[in-house]
């Protein structure tokens, strides 16, 4: 018996190593900074979504979206059923038991003989487990696990992206609503600057060009408002699905211009991004169960051996039955004869799926670092477009301010004093587009570090 188990250990080991030997490790070979030039130990992702976006508004609404998305809602359901089949695999390991009674009445009228009855009942109860020899098993348990946190990953990645949809959707939502109220603005001033000219054609100051300019810019400020009151409604009616919600009318704040950005931003160490982004961790849950399906088909190649514990009662007459008792045991060593290389080659196959596994999670980490280096980039470039637009709107409006008195006193034509308008009015939306695609990057740059997910609270930690 010591032999027998001395042996069983041995080819256990024997199966582990070669598991691991065909199993490459993933080659990552990470740098020592996600961002050249940045080493920080703390990101800007290990702040919540709710300190990150800080519009009171913003993380009510993300809030709802998270409690009503259908898509949550069902990578939740996913979740739970994921953890309900782990449960079956490690109830594999324990013996079965079941349960059996029967009653048969079995009659015969042979020719030359006479009528014979012959009842019988019994119970019957058997407990039958499986000695794990080949680590078939175990294989299957770890495999189980890591599809249960693959899918617990899974759930995390959609939460981070869809907190990112959300925060994008609103702040183009703020931005489409400052850019209509500039554009309703200017329609107001060169309505009255339609007027004016009409005053000074009339009274033969100026030619009717200056008049006709005039009413050709409030004509092209005007033709905007329906394209933007469209994009502001389908961009409502996105959030409002993404929270969902029938399309209706999405509660926001307005636009702050003058918001004051951080110039920059921590992105942690290489280590941390592999541990705060769930879809990475999703992947290397993915490659430990591609792993654990080597080892599946590796055990299946080999005989199962089950012991079976067999006993009950069963006799002719019910009021005997418990009088008489039988029990037995078995044990039964199976296994496919000529499915073999069909096994092996099996076996073989689920090593090549490890392998594109494998380098699915490599690539997966290369373009994770591609992300937030793109994102920082991003970042930093859009803070400096921001700061020029906002340089470039004051310059506009002295422009505007000069061209007028300059006007007035006969200086310059009254085309001169439109052009100066059209510029300050293609100021103001370039700012107010500068300042949304800062807003924008930021949201970027906090889902690539993995920003997102997590909402535990200071308390509940």
């Amino acid at each position: 018996m010591k032999n027998t188990i001395i042996i069983l250990c041995a080819a256990l080991a024997l199966g582990g190593c070669s598991i691991q030997k065909k199993c490459k490790a993933p080659q990552l070979e990470l740098p020592e900074e996600i961002v050249s030039g940045q080493r920080d130990s703390l990101a800007v992702s290990d702040q919540r979504w709710w300190e990150i976006y800080r519009d009171p508004i913003l993380s009510d609404l993300i809030r709802h979206t998270l409690e009503h998305n259908r898509g949550m809602l069902s990578a939740e359901s996913y979740v739970r059923q994921m953890e309900e089949l782990h449960r079956i695999t490690k109830t594999a390991f324990a013996p079965s038991v079941s349960g059996q009674a029967h009653a048969d009445r079995k009659s015969t009228d042979y020719h030359d003989r006479a009528l014979k009855i012959e009842p019988k009942f019994g119970l019957k109860a058997t407990l039958s487990w499986e000695l794990d020899l080949w680590g078939n098993l175990r294989w299957a348990k770890r495999k189980g696990a890591a599809d249960y946190l693959a899918s617990v990953e899974a759930q995390r990645a959609m939460q981070m992206s869809l907190v990112a949809q959300v925060a994008t959707a609103y702040f183009e939502l703020v931005a489409l609503d400052h850019e209509l109220e500039i554009i309703r603005r200017t329609v107001l001033t060169r309505e009255e600057s339609v007027r004016q000219a009409k005053l000074r054609f009339e009274g033969g100051l100026t030619s009717e060009t200056a008049y006709q300019q005039a009413k050709v810019e409030l004509a092209s400020a005007s033709a905007m408002i329906p394209d933007l009151e469209l994009k502001i409604t389908q961009k409502e009616n996105q959030i409002s699905v993404l929270a969902g919600e029938f399309p209706s009318r999405v509660s926001r704040s307005k636009m702050d211009i003058g918001v004051v950005m951080p110039d920059s931003l921590a992105v942690g160490l290489p280590s941390t991004l592999l541990q705060r982004r769930p879809d990475l961790r999703q992947a290397e849950q993915q490659l430990k169960s591609s792993m654990a399906a080597v080892g599946m088909a590796y055990a299946d190649r080999f005989p199962r051996l089950t012991i079976n514990l067999s006993g009950g009662a069963e006799n002719n007459k019910l009021r005997h039955l418990l009088e008489s008792p039988y029990s037995f045991v078995t044990g039964n060593l199976s296994s496919s004869i000529f499915a073999f290389g069909a096994k092996r080659a099996k076996y073989r196959a689920m090593i090549h799926a490890y392998d594109q596994a494998r380098l699915g999670y490599e690539q997966k980490v290369l373009e994770a670092f591609r992300e937030v280096n793109d994102a920082v980039a991003a970042y930093r470039q859009m803070r400096k477009t921001a700061k020029l637009k906002e340089n470039l709107k004051e310059a506009a409006r002295q422009y505007v301010e000069l061209a007028r008195l300059q006007y007035i006193n006969g200086v310059i034509r009254y085309i001169d004093v439109l052009d100066a308008q059209r510029k300050f009015f293609d100021a103001q939306l370039g700012e107010s587009q500068a300042v949304r695609n800062e807003h924008l990057a930021l949201v970027s740059l906090y889902k690539a570090l993995g920003g997102g997910w997590d909402n535990t609270t200071p308390e509940e930690e």
